[in-house]
């Protein structure tokens, strides 16, 4: 498949979220003095303080995310982590998990990791797999993505309840222009920044965690 059906089949389909460590060194001395009357036979004591300080630990610098570009794949990009809101029946937590559902699916783009993304992937979706195969494909062989991040500035439902149990939650869905690499640094392709979707999914609720069921667009 090219990168162009891989676009369009996709837009179409689917419309498409240093620990420092102080260490305080305790100074411990004592020190002895003289006799009152000092004298050949009189003994004198003194002790010497010590100081030892212990050696303070180098922090470990924290992995810092660079995103793609022309000279190589994204680096260190955080895995997206699912809020606790996500994980209530309610309609900040269908929302919360909308937004956190296409975090997953930019976070597949950066990488090529789409193991989480295929995890929460509704089954049957072909436009899914669609994603999954041409992802890990422009991530294979020294080729990568540059941009395509997926962002949901808006995720809005009304939380009522169809007969069959399922939710519908609107997302405006945006994506960043995407650059197709080569193994040798050249651009095989660069799509254009992309209007805005209007993106439908529809979730179950289930064991203490959402699901979805179906995605499509929002048309008209």
């Amino acid at each position: 498949m090219t990168s162009q059906n891989f676009v369009s089949s996709f837009a179409a389909r689917s419309g498409v979220g240093a620990f420092l460590l102080a260490c305080a060194v305790a100074l411990a001395g004592c020190a002895g003095g003289a006799p009152a009357d000092p004298g050949p036979t009189s003994p004198a004591a003194t002790e010497s303080s010590t100081q030892i300080a212990s050696p303070t630990p180098t922090p470990t610098p924290s992995a810092v995310y660079k995103p793609a570009d022309a000279s190589g794949p994204a680096q260190n990009v955080p895995v997206p982590v699912l809020p606790e809101v996500a994980k209530t029946e309610t309609k900040e937590g269908a929302e919360a998990f909308t937004k956190h559902w296409f975090s997953v699916l930019s976070y597949a783009y950066e990488t090529g990791d789409t193991a989480p993304f295929e995890s929460i992937a509704p089954n049957p979706c072909e436009a899914c797999q669609k994603v999954i195969k041409v992802t890990q494909d422009w991530h294979s062989e020294g080729r990568w993505l540059v941009g395509g991040k997926v962002s949901t500035p808006v995720a809005n439902t009304t939380f009522a309840k169809s007969p069959d149990g399922t939710y519908q939650v609107a997302a405006q869905v945006h994506q960043d222009p995407l650059s197709y690499m080569r193994a040798d640094g050249t651009a095989a392709r660069t799509d254009p920044q992309a209007p805005d979707q209007g993106n439908l999914l529809v979730l179950s609720f289930s064991e203490g965690k959402w699901t979805v069921v179906e995605l499509g667009n929002i048309v008209g």
